[in-house]
């Protein structure tokens, strides 16, 4: 029989939550008004609390983290200021589908409704980027909403849980058992579902796969792959999901997001069949809604979403299939192989235009940033694991590097900035063995650059690739396109990062011609600790397709 209830306060009912449903790590910084949870640690050493130094790098490790596992990532921040910097990482969560647990402290209970210090009702704060909002209010209901967090997070299409913790109630003692560890429930595809899948697929003439969202896992990567090749299916990835399939693989045909490769475009125009499993079709993978005409596709839709309110959400399909991403792949790998398929060649063709467009091109400058994610690609070992947040200098990676090992890729799909170096951070300690790589713009950097002493306190080895063009580059882009010449706001004005990186205890360079990045790179990996370098880019090179001239005089010819 298990052991009768013992009284606990609320922090260590919440803290004995967090170890029965397998959290062992949570990202935050501390605040007076969760100091019975913080007190509780105390006593769990297998509970690992990460000082992070601004609450939104926290929400973003957590996030990072909840992507590498699987399982809800942990953040623990302060009423008020704490949980508005949080919100940050909530709303990548949100969009990425990935789970999470947000725990703020809140205001005494006998103080609520008086606008007390810091406080906010977070129910309609985070009433539209969680999958669910709640307050604890009797700390003999912790175990009962902590469970309900833990299968929220997971089940269906995953997301952010948020609860507020009164402070008061975190002190008061409770005599309470505990639940049993969560354990999600898992919508499978019915039989008549993949047989319909199956009789359509074999019909087509050109189909195409488009592979997404949250939910994913290594085993569920390897079941949809060996369907693909059983049926020669050409597979591409939503944006910032290259990671679900081996870019090398035969069958891959490229990333379908922001600077899609315009031969992939034309093909996902010419399919009759689209196999969209995972992604919610949203703006970044549809290109505004444009690559595929809404509601009604011309194309036959096959969509497969764990998420009932997804299907159907934007794009009528011909065939919806509300599952579990894993139980989805596991029944299409068992689907009997299609022999000699009409669109093998057009398969082949079309991971031949992706080399094609993965080979390096010139931009100007004394530094080649396809050059260099090219020599990155060979000098790091397939399980790497690269992290970015948002700015034009992502194109960059996500155009030329080749992503072999799944979760080897960490990037909001919400095009949040300052997510690269948390979220590296949040890998390296998760993965302490795969070298971690973090890419960010001058401007990105400086957004939560500062963990880089978390980095420093908890030895995470990361190397950050700052691209420094003194701008916000993506603004500036469509400033000189709708605006041109017309420069307002962008321009930045930075330290010298490497000497930045050194301040913090890293190591820093400053690469300023291709040929310097190589023994830079090679000593940063080497270093037993942070690292940095700086590559000064020529404010020209504004993205691989075409200089800030060129987007500028294509602005004033509007």
């Amino acid at each position: 029989m298990p052991d009768a209830p013992r009284p606990r306060t609320g922090g260590q009912i919440l803290v004995d939550q967090l170890r029965l449903h397998g959290a062992d790590t949570v990202f935050g910084v501390p605040g007076e008004s969760y100091l019975a949870v913080l007190d509780a640690l105390h006593d769990a050493p297998d509970v690992r609390f990460v000082i992070c130094r601004q609450e939104g790098g926290a929400a973003m490790m957590a996030d990072a983290d909840g992507k590498l596992t699987g399982r809800p990532g942990i953040c623990m921040v302060t009423r008020g200021p704490g949980a508005t910097n949080a919100s940050a990482g909530v709303h990548i969560a949100f969009q990425d589908s990935t789970p999470m647990i947000l725990l703020i402290g809140q205001v005494g209970r006998d103080m609520a409704e008086r606008e007390a210090f810091q406080e906010i009702d977070y129910r309609r704060m985070f009433g539209q980027m969680a999958k669910w909002v709640a307050q604890i209010d009797d700390a003999a209901r912790i175990p009962e909403f902590m469970a309900r967090a833990f299968h929220t997070a997971v089940q269906g299409r995953p997301g952010p849980v948020v609860l507020a913790l009164p402070e008061d109630m975190l002190r008061e003692t409770a005599t309470i058992a505990d639940p049993r560890p969560y354990a999600p429930a898992v919508a499978h595809p019915g039989r008549d579902d993949m047989a319909a899948l199956d009789r359509l697929l074999r019909g087509a003439k050109q189909p195409f796969a488009v592979l997404g969202g949250g939910g994913w896992s290594a085993a569920a990567c390897d079941d949809f792959r060996a369907f693909a090749e059983a049926a020669s299916l050409p597979v591409g990835t939503a944006f910032r999901c290259q990671d679900y399939i081996d870019n090398e693989y035969p069958l891959y045909a490229g990333d379908v997001g922001i600077g899609i490769n315009p031969k992939l475009a034309g093909r996902i125009d010419e399919a009759d069949l689209l196999l969209v499993v995972g992604a919610r079709l949203g703006e970044a993978t549809t290109g505004g809604y444009s690559l595929i005409e809404a509601p009604r596709p011309r194309q036959t839709l096959i969509h497969i979403h764990p998420g009932a309110e997804e299907l159907g959400r934007v794009y009528q399909p011909d065939l919806a299939i509300q599952a579990g991403i894993g139980a989805f792949a596991a029944a299409a790998r068992a689907l009997a192989p299609i022999a000699g398929p009409p669109w093998a060649e057009w398969a082949a063709a079309a991971h031949a235009d992706y080399l094609d467009y993965n080979r390096p091109i010139a931009c100007p400058g004394p530094v080649q940033m396809a050059e260099i994610v090219a020599t990155i690609r060979e000098m790091l070992p397939a399980d790497a694991i690269i992290t970015n947040g948002a700015g034009n200098y992502a194109a960059w990676v996500h155009r030329f590097f080749r992503l072999r090992h799944y979760r080897g890729q960490l990037g909001p799909t919400s095009g949040s900035m300052g997510y690269g170096t948390p979220a590296a951070v949040a890998a390296r300690l998760r993965h302490p063995d795969r070298p971690v790589v973090a890419f960010a713009g001058d401007g990105c950097f400086l957004m939560h650059g500062q963990e880089l002493a978390t980095a420093m306190q908890y030895r995470a080895n990361i190397t950050i690739i700052v691209v420094n063009n003194g701008m916000f580059g993506t603004i500036r882009m469509h400033q000189e396109r709708d605006y041109p010449e017309r420069v307002v706001g962008t321009t930045l004005t930075n330290p010298d990062f490497a000497a930045l990186a050194r301040a913090y205890g890293g190591t820093g360079a400053v690469v300023e011609r291709t040929g310097q990045f190589a023994e830079a790179f090679a000593t940063a990996l080497a270093h037993d600790g942070p690292s940095l370098i700086e590559l000064r880019l020529d404010p020209e090179a504004l993205t691989p397709r075409a200089s800030l001239s060129q987007i500028r005089e294509a602005g004033q010819r509007r």
